[in-house]
Parts: structure tokens; sequence; C-alpha cells
């Protein structure tokens, strides 16, 4: 009977760059070193959860979002309970194969229009945009809509990323940020073939084939 595994955005990504690395560390026989993480990114991601939450509890958008073009007749996903798994990273938005892998993720936000969701995740940058920054997260909103889409919710077939950008230092000390909303097509189909993919990989032979990091092991 065929080992299952459980997979989110973040280990697919780490198949796209490396599937040794990947195939090694879903067998669980090495993992890839990791880096110190930015606790800034971390802080940043908590204040912004807690300041859009606070918008929707007064029933608006944020500055940053509101007047936006791309935003207009959209509110924030009121479900604070639900919106709170989701955002869990040990539950977020799961999905089951029939063969008993595992797929999920947690989203940052939810934005909805009508009855339909659309995912905004939070992106935290230390330089402006280049004309290819968002599509390193493309993999990421596909499989965030694909397990909506999943557990039966109707999706819009776009989703955002908003990033915020340092821009200066106030004369009080406090930073400014600047902020770029980019509206992204899904492709719930690539999802879907990323994880047919993984599954595929992780029931075959380990790659000989690595990376700088997989090759010393």
């Amino acid at each position: 009977m065929p080992q299952t595994f459980k997979l989110s955005p973040s280990s697919l990504a780490l198949m796209e760059a490396c599937p040794r690395c990947f195939w090694l560390e879903k067998h669980k026989i090495w993992k890839r070193p990791v880096g110190i993480k930015a606790s800034l990114m971390n802080g940043m991601d908590i204040v912004l959860k807690k300041h859009f939450d606070n918008f929707r509890d007064k029933g608006e958008l944020p500055p940053e979002i509101r007047d936006h073009h791309h935003t207009q007749g959209l509110r924030l996903f009121d479900d604070k309970e639900l919106l709170k798994v989701w955002r869990n990273n040990l539950k977020g938005i799961s999905w089951t194969d029939s063969q008993g892998n595992i797929l999920h993720g947690a989203v940052d936000n939810i934005l909805v229009n009508g009855k339909k969701l659309i995912v905004l995740d939070y992106k935290t940058r230390g330089f402006q945009l280049k004309e290819d920054t968002a599509n390193y997260y493309q993999h990421q909103i596909d499989i965030y809509n694909f397990l909506l889409q999943k557990n039966s919710y109707e999706t819009e077939n776009y989703a955002f990323l908003l990033f915020y950008i340092p821009s200066h230092v106030l004369e009080t000390g406090d930073f400014v940020f600047d902020t770029v909303l980019a509206r992204r097509d899904i492709n719930i189909k690539h999802a879907e073939a990323l994880f047919s993919k993984a599954i595929k990989l992780l029931n075959s032979e380990c790659p000989e084939k690595g990376c700088e990091w997989c090759e010393r092991f």
C-alpha cells in the first residue's frame, strides 16, 4: 500500500526547487537546513492580521486597499471562527485525496464578492517589486483557491497579493511603508497538477540529481 503524505504550498515550493530535497524530507530521511528566519516578517504578519481584523469588525476595508479600483464592492470575510482555523498553520484549509494524502495551507485573509471568496495574501519586501516578483507566489495562491473549491466554496478567478515595502522613517521614528496590491489570475489546474506531480514523485525512487544542499547527504 502506498505511503501517504501531508503537503503544503511551502513543501511543493521545495519540490520545484529540488525534487531530491523534497523526497528526502517527506520520507523523513534528511531535512534541508533552514536558515535564520527574519522575525520581522513574522511580526509584520501578526500586526497586519490584527490591523485588517479591526477594520473587518467595523465593516470597512483598511485604507491601503479601500479606494483601490480592484476592491470596489468587496468586503472582508467576517466568519471569525472559521478564519481563525484557516489561518492556523497546523490546521488551515485542508483536503484529503482518495489515497489519504493531505494538502493544506494557511491563508492570511479572505475578501468576499457576493458569494465568492477571494484570497488575500500579505507579503513584506525589502525592496521595490520587480516585474516578475508576483510570479514567485503564483503556486501558493493557486493552491489556496484549489483547497477552497475542494471544500465546496466558490472562489473568484483571481486572488490578491498585498506587498508592504519600507519607504522611509519619519522624524518621530515611525516607519512608513509603500503598498502595492497585485491582482493575479488563478489556475486551479496548475495547483492540482503540482499536487499530483508531488505524490507521483514521492511514490517513486529518490531522485539521483540533487542540489548544493542534498548532494552533501
